[in-house]
């Protein structure tokens, strides 16, 4: 089996492993899926694969043509995103930011900040291995998992609901945690760039915006990503004129292995503590 992201590739690679089989994962650890293109051979390995599993709605924009051409040569792509009831951009943002977002496309990507469809996407990429196989261990095997997920949920729930309501006010790098917004009851007061990839820009207005924004809310911390410069967030951060910490998190690829963000459970985990401690000081 092949996945793209080292995010899903966590999952599917329980469910696989529980299940006898083996995956491999296009992108390496830390690496960002927006703009990630694969080799030759990481094409041919689609084609070879009884599954290739990508999340899909644009995340990967940079393996288009790499999917057009594993799928010309009869490769099995199944995206997961779509079929998750995804949400549009701009969920849980102020007015004025949402009409501010490019057009990345209508429907956001970023599903896995939401654990409970994250286990509902355990279990549809297990169906599909067993049709794929005729494997029922596939089935059960994504039942456990997405039964580790949603236990894991209900940590992640409580540490977010203890920040207080009024101070539930997020500023991101871009518009990459809009499940958990809508989710958790959180709003979305601006983000660094305007759009829902890392591939956008912020014009100097954007960053004026942001920095008024940020003041009239009293923000006490910027989330960056540790996939990413914090050069943008630094500048930001300082024409603020305050204390605002900067915070990165674990967006788009887990952390190394000896980090606290090795495995997708543990990547929630820790950045909900993150988001919680930033907000409540």
């Amino acid at each position: 089996m092949v996945v793209t992201t080292s995010v899903l590739g966590d999952v599917v690679g329980d469910i696989v492993e529980c299940g006898g089989g083996s995956v491999t994962v296009l992108m390496p650890i830390g690496t960002d899926p927006h703009d990630f293109s694969a080799s030759s051979d990481q094409v041919a390995g689609m084609v070879k694969a009884d599954l290739v599993v990508a999340n899909g709605l644009g995340l990967e924009a940079g393996l288009g043509d790499s999917f057009s051409n594993a799928e010309s040569d009869g490769a099995n792509i199944f995206e997961v995103a779509p079929q998750l009831d995804p949400i549009e951009f701009g969920a849980g943002m102020h007015a004025q930011v949402e009409e501010e977002l490019d057009d990345h496309g209508d429907l956001d990507p970023h599903f896995w900040f939401d654990m409970n469809r994250m286990a509902t996407a355990a279990q549809l990429i297990g169906a599909e291995l067993t049709q794929v196989t005729g494997d029922e261990t596939y089935t059960t095997c994504a039942d456990t998992t997405a039964s580790e997920i949603t236990a894991a949920e209900t940590e992640v729930r409580a540490i977010l609901e203890s920040v207080p309501i009024d101070q539930r006010i997020l500023v991101t790098d871009h518009d990459a945690l809009g499940y958990l917004a809508d989710t958790y009851g959180y709003e979305i007061a601006g983000t660094l760039i305007p759009s829902g990839s890392t591939l956008a820009e912020a014009s100097s207005a954007d960053l004026a915006a942001l920095v008024e924004t940020i003041n009239a809310e009293g923000v006490p911390a910027i989330f960056a990503n540790v996939a990413e410069p914090a050069a943008l967030a630094e500048a930001v951060a300082a024409e603020t004129g305050t204390n605002i910490a900067i915070i990165p998190l674990y967006v788009g690829s887990l952390g190394a292995p000896d980090s606290s963000a090795a495995t997708y459970i543990d990547l929630m985990r820790t950045d909900v503590q993150l988001i919680a401690d930033g907000l409540k000081g």
